[in-house]
C-alpha cells in the first residue's frame, strides 16, 4: 500500500518513515525520533519551527493512539526536510477523517466550534501561525488517512 504523503516526501532530500504500534509509548518514540532526525538534518533545537512542529507531531500521534487504535494496530510517522521546509505526517488505518469538509477539499479544519486548546485547534493554530499548511490525505483503499503538515523553515 502506498501511503499518502510519500509522493511529497520523495521530493525532499532528507526523509524518514517510522512504523509504530498504536500505543501510548509511540507518542514519545515519535517525538524523540523526530528530534533526533532534525538534529541530524542540521535543523537545531533553537530553530523557531522545531518546538511547535514537535508539539504538532505529538498531538497527531496522540490522536491516532486515542481514536484509531481499535481499527489500526500500527501508525506510520513520515518525516522529511528540504532546504526551506519541514514536512511530516501521521498515517493510520481508521477511515474517519478529522475536521469538516476534509473529504471534499483535503484541507484540515477543526470541527465546528472546537474547544480552545483542543488537539485539532492547537494543531491548526500552530500550523497556520508558522505559515504552514495542513491536509488530510486518504489512502488508496479509502480505509485510512494521513494528516500531513508542511512548515516553512
Amino acid at each position: 500500500m502506498s501511503l499518502p504523503g510519500l509522493a511529497e516526501l520523495r521530493t525532499l532530500p532528507r526523509r524518514l518513515v517510522l512504523t509504530l504500534p498504536t500505543t501510548g509509548q509511540s507518542v514519545r518514540t515519535a517525538r524523540e525520533t523526530a528530534e533526533q532526525a532534525l538534529v541530524e538534518w542540521r535543523i537545531g533545537p533553537r530553530h523557531p519551527v522545531v518546538d511547535p512542529a514537535l508539539l504538532i507531531l505529538t498531538e497527531l500521534v496522540a490522536n491516532s493512539v486515542r481514536h484509531a487504535a481499535d481499527l489500526s494496530p500500527t501508525l506510520t510517522v513520515i518525516l522529511g526536510a528540504g532546504p526551506d521546509s519541514f514536512a511530516f505526517g501521521v498515517h493510520d488505518r481508521h477511515p474517519d477523517r478529522p475536521g469538516l469538509g476534509t473529504l471534499r477539499t483535503g484541507t484540515l479544519r477543526p470541527a465546528a466550534d472546537p474547544a480552545p486548546g483542543s488537539g485539532l485547534a492547537t494543531v491548526m493554530e500552530l500550523t497556520l501561525g508558522l505559515g504552514g499548511t495542513a491536509s488530510v490525505l486518504p489512502d488508496e483503499a479509502g480505509s485510512g488517512k494521513t494528516v500531513w503538515i508542511t512548515l516553512p523553515l
